[in-house]
């Protein structure tokens, strides 16, 4: 586990609300989805999907923006900062947007979703692409490579 140097903390923009990261990534991914596209203003979104018992909010109180079904997308309540999602019907573990992260630069995705969405101008470095999602019993093989290939903050 040193290979990932944890814990790693975040915040959003203005400070109000912030995280740390206690277990390492599952899986890092940018989607180019509209709805992800939308709510972070940009060609896609980065997210790092972490293990529910190894994130939590530290200071502030996020409350929710953008989906407010079943799937919640959790924001600073002051600068409106995407900060994390909560899928619905996977509560072992949170999509979280790592640019929050103090140390970010490491992050690349491993995985790109909704490329058929996808914007001539973009493009994210990942090691596999998929026109929609991968189908569910694919993402234990994604784990794993992810596990073996994936970006970790010492560069490895």
């Amino acid at each position: 586990m040193d290979e990932w140097k944890l814990p790693w903390d975040g915040r959003c923009r203005c400070g109000k609300v912030t995280v740390r990261v206690t277990a390492a990534p599952l899986l890092a991914s940018a989607c180019h989805c509209l709805g992800c596209r939308r709510m972070t203003s940009s060609v896609f979104s980065l997210t790092l999907t972490v293990p529910a018992d190894g994130f939590e909010v530290t200071a502030g109180e996020p409350v929710i923006g953008g989906l407010h079904g079943a799937t919640q997308h959790l924001c600073c309540g002051r600068c409106l900062s995407w900060m994390f999602t909560k899928p619905d019907r996977f509560d072992s573990f949170v999509k979280l947007r790592p640019t929050l992260l103090d140390d970010q630069g490491w992050c690349r995705p491993f995985i790109e979703v909704w490329t058929r969405d996808r914007l001539p101008l973009a493009s994210a470095p990942a090691v596999h692409g998929f026109e929609t999602e991968p189908a569910l019993d694919g993402y234990g093989p994604l784990l794993e490579a992810c596990a073996r290939e994936g970006a970790k903050p010492d560069g490895t």
